[in-house]
């Protein structure tokens, strides 16, 4: 099955943002949920028309954003990538280009990845000078008791004509050493938060960066292990959940990545690090970029709870 959706937001001087292209083809649905809100972001579920992606499938999605024009991006439900009838690999490419002064926030639910599957998806983000992103991916190595097929995931980040990010993660029988601790560590459940936010540009240019590593029981406080650094990161367990921080060199960007035994534990490490806590000491001042308008997780702390 060959699909693509397209999806273009422009700034409306009336409604803050309106959707001048919107349109797509099983099973890539895009559906508008909400209006403009107060600060004239607009809201879209991506409905699964069909099943997929299948193995064969060649899915495209391509979003737009204009100068100051606020587009978030959902999905209703996990995608599930199957193995086709006939083989092949199943791809899905998502190309995403944001203008000066727009915002783009995508958070869509997990992808996971069951038995037998050869999956591949490429994403390719295109931010100008003064853009703002909020990008989430998550993975679900099988579903429940079974293993994960084959699934390769590979994002680049362009930022002002400049590369900040090429991250390439694999999992599956064909990936060597995938659930080892270099990887995922025997997590079952991965996820990453990719933060761009031209408000950082000025005040982080001339002091260093470092990264915030956690570890151990998320007991819900969101605070470190004791254990602190790459040292006291532990073999996830079901009670368990590890993260990093870490600041991309070149721009204002930094890219948050958690793993756990299962989505829910990988969601509330991504939530709690949302820029809100455990950003490097010197961003202690900025704003924070929502996830959810209406999430605890996301709305109990403030960018000065920062550590």
């Amino acid at each position: 099955m060959r699909a693509q959706a397209r999806i273009v937001a422009v700034a409306d001087p009336v409604r803050g943002t309106r959707l001048a292209a919107m349109r797509g083809e099983p099973p890539l649905l895009p559906r508008r949920t909400f209006p403009s809100d107060s600060e004239g972001e607009v809201q879209l579920h991506l409905v699964g028309g069909a099943a997929g992606p299948l193995g064969g499938d060649d899915l495209r999605i391509e979003i737009e954003v204009g100068p100051d024009a606020r587009l978030c991006v959902r999905s209703v439900a996990a995608s599930l990538a199957l193995p086709g009838p006939a083989g092949g690999q199943s791809r899905l490419h998502i190309t995403a280009r944001v203008a000066a002064g727009g915002r783009l926030r995508w958070l869509p639910e997990p992808l996971i990845g069951a038995a037998g599957c050869d999956h591949r998806t490429v994403t390719s983000i295109a931010l100008a000078e003064g853009a703002t992103l909020l990008w989430r991916e998550e993975l679900v190595c099988g579903r429940y008791a079974e293993p994960v097929g084959d699934v390769r995931i590979e994002t680049t980040l362009r930022y002002g004509g400049r590369t900040l990010l090429r991250n390439d993660l694999a999992v599956g029988p064909r990936a060597s050493g995938w659930s080892g601790p270099a990887v995922l560590d025997g997590a079952r459940a991965v996820g990453s938060l990719l933060v761009v936010d031209p408000a950082w540009s000025d005040a982080t240019s001339q002091e260093p960066t470092r990264c915030v590593w956690m570890a151990g029981p998320d007991d819900g406080s969101g605070r470190p292990d004791s254990a602190g650094g790459p040292t006291g990161v532990r073999r996830a367990a079901p009670e368990h959940s590890t993260a990093a921080v870490l600041p991309l060199a070149g721009g204002p960007a930094m890219l948050v990545n958690a793993v756990g035994a299962d989505p829910r534990a990988v969601r509330a490490r991504l939530d709690r690090l949302s820029v809100r806590r455990y950003v490097p000491e010197r961003t202690a001042r900025f704003r924070a970029i929502p996830i959810a308008r209406v999430s605890p997780a996301a709305s109990s702390a403030t960018a000065g709870d920062a550590e």
